[in-house]
């Protein structure tokens, strides 16, 4: 990694100073807390929102250090609420080029930010039209599995149903046909919903009807339905089957989801829910998809 010495990434501390310290341990879900000595945030606790050791996240608050990866870069854009503006001058800062839209870099929408950070109780995710998941509550990781390592084309979920066995244990086998057809439907919406000439659901759109007999079958009944309020049942490696109500919440353009999962009424799932916020994520060695 280049090391980091120049103006611009002197710049680049001042600008996470600056940002660090408009921000209310409220707007982001931690407690005030006795003895506050700034008004903003303190450097562990970004680091802490981000991933990020302590120790790293000051040496670029020096200018100092290692120059950030994109994916370091979009964590912090997601802890200070960063707006597409401030997150893109902060790329520009590290010298990475900005992300394209749709990846799982892809500048989260600050009001699902709030709520995700809200959502302490209850798994929720944040994810693409495409099914791109952005960002995760340590609840959906230990429900769903942490989806942060893909990259590409296998960001998608979508792409890792119809191209990845593994990806499918999430679901019992008895529901993959109606969840292959939900996936297909959904994606032929939001492909609709984008412009016509819109690379990135071409392309993907393109590489399955290639490689998934399947996808190309369900993609001929061009049948298009966004998918708001599901019924799932998950496959947890500890707990079992879990029944969850998936609800969604749009934003404006469409382009991101907020979901959040909550017990099936009549089920056990609201026992299974309360264990796994007991076991968080420690029983979870890798990603289930």
């Amino acid at each position: 990694m280049a090391g980091m010495g120049s103006a611009k990434y002197t710049e680049l501390g001042a600008f996470l100073r600056s940002r660090r310290a408009r921000i209310r341990p409220a707007d982001v879900g931690l407690p005030h807390g006795p003895r506050r000595r700034v008004p903003g945030l303190r450097r562990d606790e970004v680091a802490q929102l981000a991933g990020a050791s302590v120790d790293y996240y000051n040496e670029l608050e020096r200018g100092a250090g290692s120059q950030p990866s994109e994916q370091m870069i979009a964590a912090l854009a997601r802890a200070l609420r960063l707006t597409a503006d401030e997150r893109d001058y902060l790329y520009h800062l590290a010298d990475r080029p900005v992300p394209a839209p749709g990846g799982p870099a892809s500048h989260v929408h600050p009001g699902m930010s709030d709520l995700l950070t809200r959502l302490t109780s209850t798994p929720a995710q944040v994810i693409t039209d495409l099914h791109v998941t952005l960002v995760q509550n340590p609840l959906a990781v230990a429900l769903l599995g942490d989806h942060s390592g893909f990259s590409g084309a296998r960001a998608s979920f979508i792409h890792r149903w119809f191209t990845d066995p593994d990806a499918r244990q999430l679901y019992p086998e008895a529901d993959h046909a109606a969840q292959s057809r939900a996936f297909v439907a959904d994606l032929r919406a939001a492909a609709a919903r984008r412009d016509a000439k819109d690379a990135e659901a071409r392309s993907m759109i393109g590489t399955l009807l290639g490689a998934s007999h399947e996808f190309a079958t369900l993609w001929a009944d061009h049948d298009v339905a966004f998918r708001r309020d599901d019924r799932k049942r998950l496959n947890h490696p500890t707990l079992g089957l879990i029944e969850v109500n998936c609800l969604n919440l749009f934003s404006e353009d469409g382009r991101q989801r907020l979901l959040w999962f909550t017990p099936a009424v009549g089920t056990e799932s609201a026992e299974l829910l309360d264990l796994l916020a007991v076991l968080g994520t420690q029983e979870i060695t890798g990603p289930i998809s």
